[in-house]
């Protein structure tokens, strides 16, 4: 049978547009659907900008260590307006690149919504196309929960276009983009409360990771507010807003930010039409090779919920690719050691397994653990520590993890990423001789093993 197109990809983000650019670069008829974000939210209202914010925050403490170094400074302004307004000009210029990358590799761009009308058809904006596979990319979507007044709160999509910093915010939830945001408003100088529902946020994190991100962020001023939450939202005459808590407190404040998951975007996309299953979490049931219960349909990113993480995107649109059109270079995607990094004020990198992951497999362990102050708040009376850590498989001598907060955590742990991946033991960290004087020769140079 004859189609118009060997994959329609329906969703230009990350995993989305690599896998329709290699695609047609390997030969295929290509074509891709996108209705919102060329990008995806990673691009738009993810990553990229978060960091661009982030960036912003950490000046307000650069502007006081620099007095420690001889830099004497007037009073520090800052202007929200301004740095939305360049933040948008650079997503302007990168969804211009996405664009010209897909249009430039011979894939066909429809910019309109796009849903399934059977197993090989599918619909932009009234107009069909057939196609030999259709691949699902459309990502996630964040989750308000059904409370009362839960129409004046905020989830990251419209934080990245409010039009003036709120002076007090309420930040709800305990993953990454929650102490992310928590971190940004309260590093631009907004009255800012933590709220998570449970004992500690960042589930899943090493232990220590987790409890020395608290001690710093309640050092800076944060407010963190543990196993709390809020039953309901209201907007009172002055157009401040008060938050009922769940154990009957009332908080008021400017802003209701809620970070507390995403659900795979699934809306109006047609899947009635197929046999494409669910798994019980809601998302796309897929196998190994990204294939769902229709032999012509795949999914693949957020919308399958594996490792919800761009660069895991990016490979899985690489795999689907090759897998489909140059079968030759395929290669199963592995998700051990996926390094990832938290970009709160300090920032958090981590690869492998937590402490309490590596016991819960069976591990015997060996935790080398430092805290200290970097050198370059040691002329500033900023108290700030920095926390490594390692743990090691005590039969094997194998590291099996590596955690770090502090600044340029991510970029660090990044390198070491590569050796845990490769296999490196503990005896190979201590032959490695390090770059001196750095915060990543800790790494390193680490020789005793923690008690417990």
């Amino acid at each position: 049978m004859s189609y118009d197109f060997d994959l329609f990809v329906i969703g230009a983000g990350s995993g989305g547009v690599r896998a329709a650019r290699f695609a047609a670069g390997f030969g295929a008829r290509v074509a891709v659907a996108e209705s919102r974000y060329l990008g995806g939210t990673c691009v738009n209202v993810g990553c990229v900008p978060k960091k661009l914010l982030v960036f912003g925050a950490h000046f307000a403490e650069d502007f006081e260590q620099a007095e420690g170094f001889g830099w004497s400074l007037g009073a520090a302004n800052f202007d929200w307006a301004t740095l939305i307004a360049n933040k948008n000009r650079e997503i302007e210029r990168l969804n211009g690149i996405y664009r010209n990358l897909l249009v430039n590799s011979g894939v066909s761009l429809f910019e309109g919504h796009a849903r399934i009308v059977d197993a090989h058809t599918v619909e932009v904006d009234g107009e069909r196309h057939s196609a030999e596979r259709i691949l699902i990319a459309t990502g996630g979507w964040p989750k308000i929960p059904d409370i009362p007044g839960r129409e004046h709160a905020i989830s990251s999509n419209e934080a990245f276009f409010l039009k003036t910093l709120p002076k007090r915010v309420l930040v709800v939830g305990g993953g990454y983009i929650a102490v992310e945001f928590a971190s940004i408003f309260h590093g631009l100088g907004a009255q800012t409360s933590l709220l998570y529902r449970g004992d500690l946020f960042l589930r899943g994190f090493d232990g220590a990771v987790r409890e020395h991100l608290k001690e710093e962020l309640s050092k800076k001023g944060l407010d963190l507010q543990f196993n709390a939450d809020i039953a309901s939202i209201e907007r009172k005459a002055d157009g401040s807003l008060a938050a009922t808590l769940k154990d009957g407190r009332v908080l008021d404040t400017d802003c209701v930010f809620y970070a507390t998951g995403r659900r795979p975007m699934l809306d109006n996309l047609g899947l009635e039409n197929v046999e494409v299953k669910l798994d019980e979490r809601g998302y796309i049931a897929v196998d190994e090779q990204f294939q769902t219960s229709t032999p012509s349909i795949l999914a693949l990113g957020d919308v399958i919920g594996r490792v919800q993480l761009t660069p895991v995107a990016l490979a899985e649109g690489m795999a689907v690719a090759r897998r489909l059109f140059k079968p030759e270079e395929y290669r199963p995607l592995d998700y051990r050691m996926i390094p990832t990094a938290v970009f709160s004020l300090p920032n958090i990198g981590t690869v492998g397994l937590s402490e309490e992951q590596a016991i819960e497999d069976g591990h015997k362990v060996k935790i080398f653990e430092s805290r200290f102050r970097p050198m370059k708040l040691t002329l500033t009376d900023n108290p700030e520590r920095t926390l490594m850590k390692l743990v090691v498989d005590a039969d094997s001598d194998r590291v099996l993890g590596c955690h770090m907060v502090g600044p340029e955590a991510g970029d660090i742990v990044q390198g070491l990423a590569i050796a845990l991946k490769a296999g490196a033991t503990k005896q190979i960290f201590d032959e490695t001789i390090g770059v001196h004087p750095s915060s990543a020769e800790e790494f390193v140079t680490l020789r005793t093993p923690v008690s417990r």
